[in-house]
C-alpha cells in the first residue's frame, strides 16, 4: 500500500473525495482533455471511472491520485494496471487550462518515484494514442523510452478510428535509478 498523500514542490497527490466528483467530470467532459483519450464523459460515465479508480487502490494498494493544486483538483495522475496487458502504467490527465506548465511531468515523475521506491517495480508502461503527441512529450521528459515493436491497436477503440493506433514507452527500475543519481 502507498502512502495516502504524495507531495511534489507545487502539487499534493491524494485519494479522491467526494467532494471532488463535480472537478471530476469536467475533467472528463473537456472535449480538448478527451480529443486523444475518446469521447467525452457523461457524469454518469465519470462518476463510475472514479468509482473503479477507488477499486483499483483497494485491490493493489495503488491507483490514480487526485491531482491538487493549491487545494484545487485539477487533474489526476498515478498508477494502474491496464485491463488489456500485463504490466503497470502510469497515466495522467489534467484540465486543460492547467496544459503547459509542468504539472503532468511533476506528478508523474512522483509517480514513478513511488512505484520503484516503495512498491519495487521493475517496470513501468505508458500509452498513448499516436496522435497525442503532449503525452508523448510528457513520457519522453519523465525519462520513458518508446518501444516502437510494442506499439499496438487499442481493443477497445473501434477499427478505422484515429484513436487506434497506440504507441507504447517504458522505463525500467535501473534506468530510473540511472536518471536519478545527482
Amino acid at each position: 500500500m502507498v502512502e495516502p498523500v504524495v507531495t511534489t514542490e507545487r502539487l499534493v497527490l491524494r485519494r479522491w473525495r467526494e467532494s471532488d466528483r463535480p472537478a471530476f467530470r469536467a475533467l472528463n467532459a473537456d472535449p480538448q482533455v478527451m480529443a486523444t483519450i475518446g469521447p467525452p464523459m457523461s457524469s454518469e460515465q465519470s462518476d463510475a471511472f472514479m468509482d473503479r479508480i477507488e477499486v483499483g487502490f483497494d485491490q493493489h494498494g495503488f491507483g490514480l491520485w487526485c491531482v491538487e493544486l493549491d487545494g484545487e483538483p485539477i487533474g489526476f495522475t498515478g498508477l494502474s494496471v491496464p485491463w488489456f496487458r500485463d504490466g503497470v502504467e502510469v497515466g495522467w490527465r489534467i484540465r486543460s487550462e492547467h496544459w503547459g506548465r509542468g504539472y503532468a511531468p511533476e506528478a508523474a515523475t512522483a509517480c514513478l518515484g513511488v512505484a520503484f521506491g516503495q512498491l519495487g517495480f521493475d517496470e513501468v508502461i505508458s500509452f498513448t494514442a499516436v496522435t497525442n503527441r503532449n503525452s508523448q512529450r510528457v513520457m519522453a521528459k519523465i525519462g520513458l523510452t518508446r518501444d516502437p515493436e510494442a506499439d499496438f491497436d487499442h481493443p477497445s477503440v473501434p477499427e478505422g478510428n484515429p484513436l487506434r493506433p497506440h504507441v507504447l514507452y517504458r522505463i525500467t527500475q535501473a534506468a530510473w535509478a540511472l536518471r536519478s543519481q545527482p
